[in-house]
């Protein structure tokens, strides 16, 4: 299958990105508009309450600048995966969103855990390790500009800055590399070179020499142009 042909050529790749989106942000509306507060439906460590949290959790914003800054990323990371890696991209979103959150559920201090943030260190830590790790020029090319616009994001991973899920940041972070590995072979993948046998090269003996065929091998190199040519 060409390279064009496995990208998502048609405009769907759009509609996850901009349906989750969407709801994060009529999910916080409904908190501010009924005066609600859903940080209690975020992920709470080694509990069964905040169990439910891995599920939730990247739903629920604290204000609305967590919330912008989530957005942007999570559109821009949201469509590279359906776009480039269409093949695996409901796996990743889902099996990778749980994974994270659990992983959070796991390691995180005894607080609540709560934004999409998770979700944009699986999608930057995928894209960004799957374009390394495929070598095809377009994916590479992909890794490089997400690290241009994302990459000093990787320093949040660290516990720098107080009342931050860097847990989450983490688990995110490491699942997306994971998943980068496991589903390295799906989809685009740079294609190895492989030498195909010419007529000019059959004028040529095993060292390299000059060596005009004769009649027979005239004949040879006539039924291998041939086969070539059916190929």
């Amino acid at each position: 299958m060409k390279d064009a042909q496995k990208l998502n050529s048609s405009r769907l790749f759009l509609v996850v990105p901009i349906v989750y989106v969407v709801s994060i942000w009529v999910i916080y509306w409904i908190e501010i508009q009924f005066n609600l507060n859903f940080n209690k439906f975020g992920v709470y460590p080694r509990t069964l309450e905040g169990f439910r949290g891995i599920f939730l959790t990247h739903f629920i914003h604290s204000d609305t600048g967590h919330l912008f800054n989530n957005s942007i990323p999570l559109f821009v990371l949201l469509c590279s995966l359906f776009y480039f890696y269409k093949e695996v991209a409901y796996k990743v979103l889902l099996i990778g969103g749980f994974l994270t959150g659990f992983l959070t559920w796991m390691i995180a201090r005894d607080s609540y855990h709560i934004g999409a943030s998770g979700i944009v260190y699986l999608l930057f830590s995928f894209v960004f390790f799957s374009g390394i790790i495929r070598k095809h020029y377009r994916l590479v090319a992909l890794s490089l500009i997400i690290i241009f616009l994302y990459g000093s994001m990787i320093w949040y991973v660290l516990p720098i800055k107080d009342g931050m899920s860097w847990e989450g940041h983490l688990s995110g972070f490491l699942i997306g590399f994971v998943f980068a590995i496991i589903y390295r072979k799906k989809g685009i993948v740079k294609e190895e070179h492989q030498f195909i046998e010419t007529e000019f090269d059959l004028l040529f003996d095993e060292d390299g020499n000059f060596s005009p065929p004769n009649i027979e091998e005239l004949e040879k190199i006539e039924e291998k142009r041939i086969e070539i040519a059916e190929e």
